[in-house]
Parts: C-alpha cells; structure tokens; sequence
C-alpha cells in the first residue's frame, strides 16, 4: 500500500510520503512502510488533489510491528481500504491473522492509497527485512502496477466458496474445501502437541448443583442492579478451583526442561484460563490471581475478558501465562466429556450441562439438579489419588457455597 505526497523540489516545497506494503523475496511476505522525509517547509494540502505519485522519491522503511516472542509471521486476511481511497493518519488499512489473535494495520500518515502490493491470504512476516519503495522511473502517474491475482480494485479478490449460492439439490455429492485459516491451524497444532507429550487421564463427580442455584437466584437481581454484571456459575467454579488448588498445588503446577522434562514448576498464585468460543475458534483468555478474588470480582472479568473475545479485541497479554483451565460444554449442552490439556497446564476442568436425576438425600429419593465434572490431567504430574482429591474438594465448595465466604 502506497500513501504519497511531493518531496521538495525547487518548484514546490510539498512534501511527498508513501508506504508499501511488499512482498519479500521470499515466498513469504513483509509489511513495509516507506516514507521520504522533507527539508523544507510544508504548505498546507487544500484538497485531495495534492496527493500525487512522482518518479523522484527517498524511501524510509518501516517494519511490521513486533508482537509476542512466538509470533514470527501472520496472514494478511483483509484489507480495509482499497486503492484510491483516502485514509486519515493512524486509520485501519489492513488486518493480519496470526496464531492467537488479529493484528490491525494502521496509515502511519494521511494520504491516499495508489497502490497495494500484496493480496489477501498472503503471508507476511514479522520483523522481516526492510523493502525500499521503488525506484526512479518504477512509479506511474495515478499509481503503480496491480499485482498480478489482484482484483479490480487492487484488493487481491479471494476464491471462496459463495456463501449466497443456492443450496444443493437433494441427493447431491458435491464437495467444497476451505483452506484452514491460521487460528484453526494453530489450535491443531497445539491438540496433537498436547496429546503427544502429557500422559492425560479423566476422572469424574457429579454435584448437586441444589445450593449453588439457590445462591445464584438469592443474589443475581442485586448483583445485576448494582454491578451491571449477569452472576453465573463460573465464578463459584473459579473460585472454588482455587481454594482446592492450594490444597492440591501439583494440579496447578507444569514441566519444563529438556525432552520431556526434568522440573516441576510450583506456584502459590492461580492464572485461570477460561475457555471461549468464537466465531474464528477457541480461546482461553486469562483472569489473573483467582486466589484473591470474590466470585462476583471473577465474574466480572471473566465478563470483561469474554466480551473482548467476541468483539476480537484480546490482545496477547489477555492470553498469555494460564496456570489452570476451565472450559464450560455445558452452555452447548454437554452431558459430560473429556476435555484435553491445555498446555503447559498440567489440568484442566470440564463443566457440563445441568440435569435433574434421582438422588439419595438422606433416607429419601428426590430429584435434583445435577452436574457431571471431569478432570483431565498429566499424569506425570498428578496421581490418581490427588485428581480425585481434587474434585471432592471441589464438590465440598460448590454444594456449601458459604464455605468459600469463610
């Protein structure tokens, strides 16, 4: 992508700046951004006609921005402006797909786009070598070559299936293939990584979700009235994950070191990684030192952390350092299941739907509103012994929630 202006020149002190966004030399990508600097004083644009490509320019490379250590390269998934339009200083031009989240592009000064240089779906790398914009002669009047592939507009116009088209007849055998986007592969990778390293195994209790409930309907109008925030059940998860992980300190531990590891990693804090689910895949943004909070304090963050989600606004710090997972199918309806680990977290805990059974409450059979748990965790780590200890701790909180007040 181009933005120029007029360098100075003997005729016109006008200032002429472009960016570029070019394709490496690689079969990778790297976002540039160049810019000519001036001497001279600078009149003031009137219109937009003052934006113009000239063959004489100096060029200033800008690389794409650092993100995350493990972030080496992202995917140009869209561009938000196109060629000819005109875009105000630190506007949103384009939007890069990486492994955990959407970076935005943003103009680094006003100008108009003359040209893009890379096409959706490309592959751009982070930090990558620094391209100058073209050289004497390479520039046209009114913008420069459209890459090839590019559609009319210099987009670069994608071959996706049509989401419009007519449903297939009855009886049809017709096949479409989409490519993975970068997410839905990352989060492959890291499954098979997860199956292949940790020595996983489930054990499960079922809750009577009577108390927990009763709390819930006590306190959800005020908490909603005063906090603004809906009182579910998983801050009362949370919380009580916390209070029986510091009885059970290697469920919130993990391996490092070499090969398949030679240290455990203790820690006296719990980083709660809750699972959400989105319209590009899961993610699992994390509320910080669940150990110190209330169950309404968990609940607004977890609030907080999901509407990011949703609107795709986590950045990598909301993600990054879980020490503990919890992942909710019972919102989907889940009658029980075996989560995976989410590593290097050495156990994760799966809620379920809730479900009226007969239960034996003293010498009586009554119905009541039960929930399946399972604990899936590295036996490396924990023995079965500390797993189930695990979850009657955690049972022992969520059917006397006053125990967690005390």
């Amino acid at each position: 992508m181009m933005l120029p202006r007029r360098c100075p020149s003997a005729a016109t002190n006008v200032l002429r700046r472009q960016a570029a966004l070019v394709p490496s030399s690689t079969s990778k990508r790297t976002l540039t951004l160049s810019a000519c600097a001036a001497t001279l004083p600078v009149a003031p644009f009137s219109s937009r006609r003052a934006f113009h490509v000239s063959p004489i320019h100096l060029a200033e490379t800008v690389k794409v921005p650092q993100m995350a250590e493990s972030i080496t390269e992202g995917t140009l998934k869209q561009w938000n402006k196109k060629k000819g339009d005109f875009v105000k200083a630190d506007e949103e031009v384009a939007t890069i797909e990486t492994d955990k989240i959407d970076v935005s592009v943003n103009a680094p000064q006003s100008g108009t786009i003359v040209e893009t240089l890379a096409n959706e779906e490309d592959t751009v790398q982070v930090g990558g070598e620094a391209v100058p914009g073209p050289g004497p002669g390479q520039a046209k009047e009114g913008g420069g070559p459209e890459q090839e592939g590019a559609g009319a507009e210099g987009t670069g116009a994608k071959t996706e299936p049509n989401q419009d088209s007519a449903p297939a007849p009855h009886g049809s055998r017709e096949e479409r293939r989409v490519k993975m986007s970068r997410m839905r592969t990352r989060i492959a990778e890291r499954l098979k990584q997860s199956q292949n390293t940790a020595a996983s195994l489930t054990t499960f209790n079922e809750i009577d979700m009577s108390a927990l409930m009763a709390f819930r309907a006590r306190h959800k109008d005020r908490l909603l009235k005063e906090k603004g925030v809906k009182l579910g059940f998983m801050g009362a998860f949370a919380k009580a994950s916390a209070l029986a992980l510091q009885e059970i300190p290697a469920a919130n531990a993990s391996i490092e070191g070499e090969g398949l590891g030679d240290t455990i990693v203790y820690r006296d804090y719990v980083d709660l990684s809750v699972a959400v689910s989105t319209d590009k895949g899961l993610v699992t943004p994390v509320v910080r030192n669940v150990e110190g909070l209330s169950i309404m304090g968990i609940e607004e963050a977890i609030s907080d952390l999901g509407k990011k989600a949703r609107d795709n606004k986590l950045t990598l710090e909301d993600m990054a350092g879980g020490t503990f997972t919890i992942s909710n199918g019972g919102v989907f309806g889940s009658l029980f299941g075996t989560p995976i680990l989410n590593l290097p977290g050495s156990a994760i805990l799966g809620m379920h739907a809730i479900n009226q059974k007969p239960w034996v409450v003293g010498d009586k059979i009554e119905p009541r509103p039960i929930m399946v748990v399972a604990l899936t965790y590295d036996h490396r780590l924990l023995d079965g012994r500390e797993a189930v200890t695990f979850l009657v701790k955690l049972k022992q909180y969520l059917e006397d929630p006053a125990l967690m007040a005390l």
